[in-house]
């Protein structure tokens, strides 16, 4: 009822109506399941298609030299991950793997170390908010099931 009271605030509602569509008021374990199963396939399609460079990019690193005794200034430089590859071969085992591992680290809040296109850093942040909340909602859900 407090998601269809129109007194309530506009947030609370749409917080009780997300919980109801994701989990089914963490009554439904099939529900929640299934979202995370559509979640993690999504990102880890979103990830092979648009978040993993086409290589990885490596340090450079430049300088002078000087002479015999005097100190040494070293730059290190990182360029930017890019994507340039066709869509046909960005759909591979070697990505596929990348993206398995990085989807498998987000999900208990790790960090890859993998470098990530800008889509692919967002495509990242998303997974490691929206998948840990849809594995609690069924967590929930199952224990609520187990308790009865």
């Amino acid at each position: 009822m407090r998601r269809k009271d129109p007194e309530r605030p506009l947030g609370e509602r749409i917080l009780l109506t997300l919980y109801w569509a994701l989990s089914g008021y963490a009554l439904r374990a099939v529900r929640a399941l299934s979202w995370l199963i559509l979640a993690v396939t999504g990102s880890f399609f979103a990830l092979m298609l648009w978040g993993l460079p086409d290589v990885d990019p490596k340090p450079q690193i430049t300088g002078k030299q000087t002479a015999v005794g005097q100190n040494v200034r070293l730059t290190v430089d990182s360029p930017d991950p890019t994507l340039t590859i066709d869509y046909g071969d960005r759909i591979s085992g070697k990505r596929a793997e990348k993206a398995q591992r990085v989807l498998i680290n987000s999900v208990v809040f790790r960090s890859s170390g993998q470098n990530f296109t800008t889509a692919g850093t967002y495509i990242e942040m998303g997974s490691r908010i929206a998948e840990p909340v849809l594995l609690g909602c069924a967590l929930f859900a199952l224990r609520g099931r187990i308790k009865r």
